[in-house]
């Protein structure tokens, strides 16, 4: 589904990802983890083209994302390009991002007649069969405002999932949220996981990646140090990763 190569990316003179080669299979879940300014959220953004990239390349679904390739000569695609590209991919943000002067189903709704051009019936009934499966559908009629940030972000990814994406991309998505609220919107995205659905996520949730990740990418310093199945939590000999996972274990009293 994602195909990463040799992808470099700098802000300025700062190197944020250096030479970095990834997959993430079709049906499968990969977990990007490391310290804060690693080149996550970053890496991320790349593959949604949300970022441009000096170098490299990022392919979803075989496709170049970004530019074009003509007579060996690479430029930037077309606006109409790009926007068909992202059809395919959905992205879910730390921040909810919902536009508060629209219920829950005119959130995940106006998308769908603004970009895919559904009529508002077919918007709706589409809108709150989404809400369903993410278990808000009693909460179609609500603003934002009297929602909990759990409820939010769930609203968020239905939002995301209406528009029927190939790839689903989450960026620390329980970072916003009370550790009351994570809980339940981990269930959603597991749920997700279970069908079928292709992931990357970025997550400081061990716990989550441990159980739903079918591979870990450790992320320090621009760079990919390790990746491999989720038992590298548990017996990696790679120093760095033994390092942050004992951070981590002691801030969260694990």
């Amino acid at each position: 589904m994602v195909e990463i190569r040799h992808l470099h990316k700098r802000f300025g003179a700062v190197e944020v990802l250096s030479d970095v080669s990834l997959t993430a299979e079709t049906s499968k879940v990969l977990c990007l983890i490391g310290p804060s300014g690693s080149g996550k959220s970053t890496l991320l953004r790349c593959i949604n083209f949300l970022e441009r990239y000096e170098a490299g390349d990022v392919r979803v679904e075989g496709e170049l994302v970004g530019y074009e390739e003509r007579g060996g000569q690479r430029r930037l695609a077309s606006g109409a390009k790009l926007r068909q590209q992202r059809r395919k991919i959905g992205m879910v943000f730390q921040q909810f991002n919902l536009w508060p002067h629209m219920t829950a189903i005119g959130n995940v709704a106006d998308p769908l007649i603004r970009v895919r051009g559904f009529s508002k019936a077919q918007a709706r009934e589409r809108a709150l069969a989404v809400l369903e499966k993410v278990g808000l559908a009693a909460k179609a009629a609500s603003y934002p405002a009297n929602l909990s940030g759990g409820q939010q972000q769930r609203v968020a990814i239905a939002r995301a999932l209406a528009m029927e994406p190939h790839l689903m991309l989450f960026d620390e998505p329980t970072s916003a949220l009370d550790p009351e609220l994570v809980g339940e919107v981990l269930q959603v995205m597991r749920a997700l996981a279970s069908e079928g659905m292709t992931m990357v996520v970025v997550t400081h949730e061990m716990g989550f990646a441990a159980g739903a990740a079918d591979k870990i990418a450790f992320l320090d310093k621009g760079r990919i140090v390790q990746c491999g199945p989720p038992d590298i939590l548990r017996k990696s000999d790679e120093p760095r990763l033994r390092q942050f996972l004992q951070t981590y274990h002691e801030r969260n009293d694990f």
